[in-house]
């Protein structure tokens, strides 16, 4: 059986880090900056959470990201690829065109491939693309890996033929639903208002359309885990964009630390009974990218060899 939580991760060095007006179409995370030093400050921030998660001992690989062309969401590499126990590499199917250049397939494969792990076969789902379809791997997806059961909520990124397909030939089952902000407009990706550990799921419930609401509460609940329930309000300052890795001393549950800050105490102390709650300052790539902590691992579930 597969685990929920992995031991190692991949991480990708900004070199060109920056507002993508492209992107922000559909992530009203994301907003401009004027700030001369955005590229320095997302750099450090990001080097201050790759030295925490190794800190945690948790097995950490970095891929520089390249000069030219520019990326400036290269940060976000869960976008693009997820791997899993049976050495499967996923390609997924993004929708912001000026995006499609951070796929470095080889350079991904290459590091982890030098660092131990085995990659056996290469599903392609990027196709898509020129149908209209997209599926932005576990910002769409929230993988429950060990029951092979999936969460997607629809949106401009996230097609129900693109879910389709990922099911098909990774024998998942996806449960499918709708989410929005108060607004009215779909939550751009899953991970924003949903994450799940082995014993946890952090939800905000009321962004879920009412008509799925019961059925997505059972569901997670007949998988025996418990619900900590976020405000929408919590919800815009990440505290559902969380990730479960596994540490040296046990379970790893990383954020940021804007997101820690405005979980209640009584949502803090639920979240300690399922592990170590690591808190990372990243204000710069939250405001400016519009993504934070979990969007920026890539977990890797290959086998070693």
């Amino acid at each position: 059986m597969e685990s929920q939580s992995a031991s190692a991760v991949l991480l990708v060095r900004p070199a060109a880090f920056g507002f993508n007006a492209e992107a922000a179409e559909s992530n009203v995370f994301a907003h401009a900056s004027t700030d001369a030093d955005v590229q320095a400050r997302a750099a450090a921030e990001f080097d201050f959470l790759a030295a925490r998660l190794s800190r945690a001992g948790i097995e950490t690989l970095v891929l520089e990201d390249t000069d030219s062309p520019a990326k400036p969401d290269a940060i976000f590499p869960n976008n693009w690829f997820t791997t899993h126990w049976d050495g499967t590499l996923v390609l997924y199917p993004m929708a912001t065109e000026s995006r499609r250049l951070e796929r470095r397939v080889d350079s991904i494969r290459d590091l982890v491939e030098n660092s131990g792990f085995e990659v056996r076969r290469v599903v392609d789902l990027t196709g898509h693309e020129t149908e209209g379809r997209y599926l932005e791997g576990t910002g769409s997806l929230v993988l429950d890996r060990s029951s092979h059961r999936a969460f997607a909520s629809l949106s401009q990124r996230t097609h129900p033929d693109a879910i389709a397909d990922f099911d098909r030939q990774l024998g998942y089952s996806t449960f499918v639903f709708d989410a929005r902000d108060p607004g009215g407009r779909p939550i751009y990706h899953t991970n924003v208002l949903l994450g799940l550990g082995s014993r946890f799921a952090v939800l905000c419930l009321e962004a879920v359309t009412p008509e799925h609401r019961e059925s997505l509460v059972a569901e997670i609940d007949e998988s025996g885990r418990r619900i900590v329930e976020t405000s929408f309000a919590q919800l815009r300052r990440f505290g559902c964009n969380v990730i479960e890795l596994q540490g040296k001393s046990g379970p790893v549950i990383a954020m940021s630390a804007k997101a820690l800050a405005n979980l209640r105490a009584d949502q803090v102390r639920t979240l300690e009974t399922f592990g170590e709650i690591l808190a990372a300052d990243i204000p710069t790539i939250e405001a400016v990218g519009g993504g934070s902590v979990r969007c920026m691992i890539a977990e890797i579930h290959l086998p070693r060899r």
